[in-house]
């Protein structure tokens, strides 16, 4: 089509002005968020931007620890250097004690509801039923000197009660030791880390993280974040330094946060080599320790003892992994002039997948997140694999996707696989960098991490069956029952359907945002201006918010408002099209357009079986007619012509052009149903087969939320009106998107149970 003009008639200026006086302007969508954003101050710009006076804690580490392979024990110590960088003067430090979820009278399993049911769930009765006792027993606590200091444990969170306030810029030095028992992960409510026992060959796998008191987040937002850790909101932490000493038998392989500082003394000097050229090869992956040389180490079993050395800059959290299982393999990612490792540790029982993809999609991970955000910083990236569910760390992530005993899997087990890897090691930009409280805003990781994910696995394979953050995948849940769902902006453990609030919807927000509301080149730029004024920060939501509007001269507040404070759902109604010609002024146009109108208004039905079955008194008697029976209302008269060519002198040459132009003026209105606006994705199709995109922002409603109307002059007979075509918007019910309207087609199944696990049909097995 050569043209489109969008035309805003005086009627519908006129009707807008009308809603508006009507609508209160204290709820109109698209006013600013004043009361519910901060007062930006020195430490928070209105921009989005940390201010001048921003601060953070800072606490520093040194651990030592020794994996007991026969008892499934961590016995430890460790060393915090606390500095106090907040212009507050602080009695006592809260530390965190995630071990203590599992303790026997946690304040998880006290306040967990619980039924008796016909059936009950496995982690229901696990929950209830288990005695495992795996807290952390607190052994010492003392200053630097080795002096005992009082402290409160309060479930998962323990008070240092300091004999000296720590001053602003002071530190203060702390010595803990602890044990705890190792939890198996295989068991129900495994949790996010612990180990997996192999009966066949007697042998452990050991995913470990939360394994030491660690310090927690004090901000002049929240204060102390003192939040108990009851199993599903997850972490707020400072950033610090990290040495750590990790002992375990000897034919172990270890992988951790951080690099590893004594290679000489834990590795063969073949291994050596072999890791020297993995470094270096950035095409595929290179074995470390290879199948053959983990499976011989599965039976051997050596009782002597090596200490694995880490050392982390700049990371908020410390993991790590440990068995005689793994083999190892990594390859190198260039950024610059720097070289990082991606790496995979994983058992037999994870192959053919893992040696085929996994360091692969770290790598893929790292090039596509680090594009969107920033370099990836550290010098290691790893992908450990468990069978359960996946877990982050800075550096280091435990990762699901087991094949079957026979080698085969289907299909779904390797794209659950890649994503989970993608997501998992994803998380080292979000929160492990961009550091957000998890205990809080659950989403500001999740979210922003799925949204990020969803753009790697496009970009993995374009006919990848379910990526992230599409927006007809969100709409199930959102046009769900209201009483069950909750608004994105609630704290963590007050979220309800937790995965389809904290996780899909804010990737789904993300992604309209970028592929409809913004742009890609507008959105890219501003998200890539939030990660990198935040990177080693602690950011809030309203720091995301406004650094993208900032960024993109984008007023988003009305989306901001709608899709993460409230439960509101798109559903935008194609209530009906109306078309119209502008009238030509001639007479005898005019005359013969009425004509047809005219002709085209069917005969009343009583008059037309009159016809067919009687003659009239005018039609028995012809002298019953006159001059009217037979005049032609219709017809052009001299007085027409004369009429027309008055009509044209008193036009002026802007009005020529307009009767010049050729099309017909197309009336769209439309409902807004579900309450929350949206841009409008309007396609028409024409009488000759071709189409037509038209895109109009959001801020068509923002004089009526409730309803709007669009006119277009179009060139071409418009046959049918699509709205949301590509089912970009999450509209909840597409049966009002459509005119003239149509039947959305659907199927139904009779129900019957299906015999698949949960990985879906196994192809590869059944052939």
């Amino acid at each position: 089509m050569k043209r489109f003009t969008s035309v805003l008639l005086i009627v519908g200026m006129a009707a807008s002005l009308l809603a508006q006086e009507k609508m209160d302007p204290s709820k109109n969508q698209f006013r600013q968020m004043r009361t519910e954003f901060a007062t930006p101050n020195a430490y928070r710009t209105g921009s989005g931007a940390p201010g001048h006076l921003y601060w953070q804690q800072q606490a520093n580490y040194q651990i030592s620890i020794e994996l007991d392979d026969e008892n499934q024990q961590i016995r430890g110590k460790e060393k915090i250097e606390y500095i106090n960088h907040s212009p507050d003067r602080l009695d006592y430090l809260w530390v965190q004690l995630d071990q203590n979820v599992r303790q026997r009278e946690s304040l998880t399993r006290l306040t967990m509801p619980f039924r008796l049911n016909q059936r009950m769930h496995p982690y229901y009765m696990g929950m209830f039923m288990s005695d495992f006792d795996g807290g952390f027993k607190i052994e010492h606590v003392g200053d630097g000197n080795g002096s005992e200091l009082s402290y409160t444990i309060n479930y998962t969170m323990m008070r240092i009660d300091l004999p000296v306030p720590l001053e602003p810029g002071g530190k203060v030095e702390l010595e803990i030791k602890w044990c705890y028992n190792v939890n198996d992960r295989m068991l129900v409510g495994g949790g996010r880390s612990g180990m997996e026992y192999f009966a066949e060959d007697d042998n452990y796998i050991y995913t470990i993280a939360q394994f030491f008191p660690r310090m927690a987040v004090y901000s002049e937002v929240e204060g102390w974040q003192n939040h108990q850790f009851t199993g599903r909101s997850e972490f707020a932490l400072p950033f610090g330094n990290y040495d750590v000493e990790i002992t375990v038998p000897a034919d172990h392989v270890v992988g951790a946060t951080g690099v590893l500082v004594n290679p000489e003394e834990v590795l063969s000097k073949q291994r050596l080599d072999r890791l020297a050229k993995a470094r270096n090869s950035l095409d595929k992956p290179v074995f470390i320790v290879t199948e053959e040389e983990a499976v011989s180490a599965e039976k051997e079993k050596l009782a002597s003892k090596l200490t694995w050395k880490f050392h982390a800059d700049n990371v908020r959290d410390f993991a790590f992994a440990s068995s005689r299982k793994f083999i190892w393999d990594a390859m190198a990612v260039q950024f610059g002039d720097r070289k990082v490792l991606a790496t995979s540790l994983y058992p037999k029982e994870g192959n053919p997948l893992w040696e085929k993809y996994s360091t692969r999609v770290v790598a893929h991970t790292l090039n596509v997140y680090s594009r969107h955000t920033f370099d990836y910083p550290y010098p290691v990236a790893y992908s450990v694999h468990t069978i359960n569910i996946g877990m982050e760390y800075p550096m280091i992530c435990f990762n699901g996707g087991r094949p079957q005993t026979d080698g085969t899997y289907p299909e779904r087990t390797k794209w659950d696989m890649i994503g989970v890897i993608i997501h998992e090691v994803g998380h080292n930009y979000f929160p492990m960098i961009v550091n957000s409280d998890e205990r809080q805003w659950t989403w500001m990781d999740e979210g922003l991490n799925s949204f990020l994910q969803g753009i790697a696995e496009r970009e993995w394979d374009h006919d990848h069956p379910s990526p992230r953050g599409v927006p007809a995948d969100i709409v199930p849940y959102m046009k769900g029952d209201k009483s069950n769902i909750a608004p994105i902006m609630v704290q963590g453990d007050l979220v309800k359907q937790f995965m389809s609030n904290a996780y899909d919807k804010p990737a789904t927000g993300l992604n309209i945002l970028r592929e409809t509301i913004m742009g890609r080149e507008l959105f890219d730029f501003a998200f890539k201006q939030y990660a990198q004024r935040w990177m080693f920060k602690h950011p809030t939501p309203e720091d995301l918010f406004r650094t993208l509007e900032d960024a993109s001269a984008v007023d988003l507040d009305w989306f901001w408002r709608a899709w993460f404070y409230t439960t509101d759902h798109v559903d935008i109604s194609l209530d009906g099209v109306t078309a119209m010609e502008l009238a030509s002024g001639n007479p005898v146009q005019a005359k013969a357009s009425n004509k047809k109108k005219a002709e085209a208004v069917p005969e009343e039905l009583a008059v037309q079986r009159n016809r067919a079955s009687m003659q009239s008194m005018v039609e028995k008697n012809p002298s019953m007619k006159d001059f009217y029976n037979d005049y032609d209302p219709y017809a052009a008269d001299k007085s027409d012509a004369e009429a027309y060519k008055r009509y044209l002198r008193s036009l002026s040459d802007t009005e020529k052009a307009w009767h010049a132009a050729e099309g017909t003026f197309y009336q769209l209105d439309f409902s807004n149903v579900g309450g929350m606006v949206m841009p409008l994705v309007i396609r028409f199709e024409f009488a000759d087969g071709t189409r037509e995109l038209i895109r109009i922002p959001a801020e068509v409603w923002n004089q009526n939320n409730l309803k709007t109307s669009k006119v277009f002059l179009l060139e071409k007979e418009v046959v049918s009106v699509t709205l949301d075509p590509f089912l970009e918007t999450a509209d909840c019910d597409m049966g009002n998107n459509h005119w003239p309207s149509r039947i959305e087609e659907s199927r139904f199944e009779l129900y019957k149970r299906s015999g698949r696990g949960a990985g879906g049909s196994n192809p590869m097995q059944e052939r």
